[in-house]
């Protein structure tokens, strides 16, 4: 009689946070990076920022708008969001952010309404289309400028709260080293802010005639500024890894060196922040590239972290294996969020043509 011993070297585990996760955070963070370039041009009118600062709005409006589509998707069972409310749990920071969200979301709207009515009064003058509606929702179309400032305040608030628990929420699981440091939510920030300069960038970059060059350069500066910050971060936590003051950088050093991905992945990470800081200080014209590098380096960031991160086995050895699959929980979905974004910025722009808000600079809107 023969004896048999199996021993279980690895066990692969589906990751838990999907794409959806991903696609949440990465337009909420496009969201509140954007409202913070509105602020200059629509709250403290800085000249030359004006129409940069409606672009960003809109651009703000659009993806906060998308985000918590992804969000409940991401719960699998969107009917439970309101467990959230019922079976409130104050150490969760995912509890807190059920309630950050909507006053996130709602000071976004109102500030965005009160910006945006004298064009939608316009609008309606010179007729066109939804003419009726865009009168209806000026209410009047009178410029409100302490109401504008009340709902800036709230909506800086509502983004000061999203974008602390968008980062502690993931930085608080100490079973994943890599998540959990304090240099997280600040690089999920720094990109953020650069992602919201990058989809403001585009923007610009389809007005007729490619857009003012002037405001380019200015989110170009701003940009080069944001990468900037975010080499350093990287540098910070390469550091304590590699030097061994910090136990847990160390060992999340550890477990990622190892894997050729993960080599390949922080140096393309590096690549496109150096070329997007170089093309955005000699190059500031370049509104369009520099946008997409921008746009691609958020996307990145939160792909490799949230499922790179899953990747890395808490337990065992080698690494989980993700492909991502085609259906709802994969490409479909990444593809129907798009279109979602896509579909609700064809209606803000037909109500508002985005060389209606990109004028503001010259029109004195």
């Amino acid at each position: 009689m023969s004896t048999e011993i199996v021993e279980t070297v690895n066990v692969a585990r589906e990751v838990a946070w999907l794409p959806w996760a991903v696609q949440y955070f990465f337009l909420i963070g496009l969201s509140y990076g954007a409202y913070l370039v509105s602020l200059p041009g629509l709250v403290f009118r800085r000249p030359g920022w004006e129409g940069i600062s409606r672009l960003a709005l809109l651009a703000a409006l659009v993806c906060g708008l998308t985000a918590p589509v992804a969000l409940l998707a991401d719960l699998h069972q969107p009917g439970r969001f309101w467990h959230f409310y019922a079976y409130f749990t104050p150490s969760s920071w995912m509890s807190w952010g059920a309630f950050f969200i909507p006053v996130y979301l709602g000071g976004l709207i109102l500030y965005a309404w009160l910006a945006f009515r004298p064009a939608l009064a316009r609008h309606a003058e010179e007729g066109g289309k939804l003419a009726g509606l865009a009168r209806m929702l000026a209410y009047g179309g009178h410029e409100s400028r302490k109401a504008l400032v009340a709902a800036a305040l709230l909506a800086f608030v509502g983004a000061a709260l999203v974008a602390l628990y968008t980062g502690v929420e993931v930085m608080v699981v100490r079973a994943r080293p890599l998540w959990h440091t304090p240099l997280l939510p600040v690089q999920f920030f720094v990109t953020a802010l650069a992602g919201g300069l990058g989809v403001s960038l585009l923007f610009n970059r389809f007005l007729p005639g490619g857009g003012d060059p002037a405001a380019t350069r200015r989110m170009a500066l701003a940009l080069a500024g944001t990468q900037g910050v975010a080499l350093i971060v990287g540098a910070t936590w390469l550091g304590l890894g590699v030097s061994g003051v910090s136990p847990v950088h160390a060992q999340a050093l550890a477990e990622v060196a190892p894997s050729v991905n993960w080599q390949l992945s922080a140096l393309w990470a590096v690549a496109v922040s150096v070329a997007t800081l170089l093309l955005a200080l000699k190059w500031p014209g370049s509104g369009l590239l520099i946008g997409l590098l921008a746009l691609h380096s958020a996307w990145m960031m939160r792909w490799t972290i949230f499922i790179g991160g899953q990747e890395v086995p808490k337990t065992g050895a080698g690494y989980y294996n993700y492909q991502l699959p085609l259906g709802p929980d994969g490409l479909m979905g990444i593809a129907g969020t798009a279109g979602l974004w896509i579909f609700l910025f064809i209606v803000l722009t037909t109500l508002l043509p985005l060389d209606r808000i990109g004028r503001a600079d010259r029109s004195g809107a």
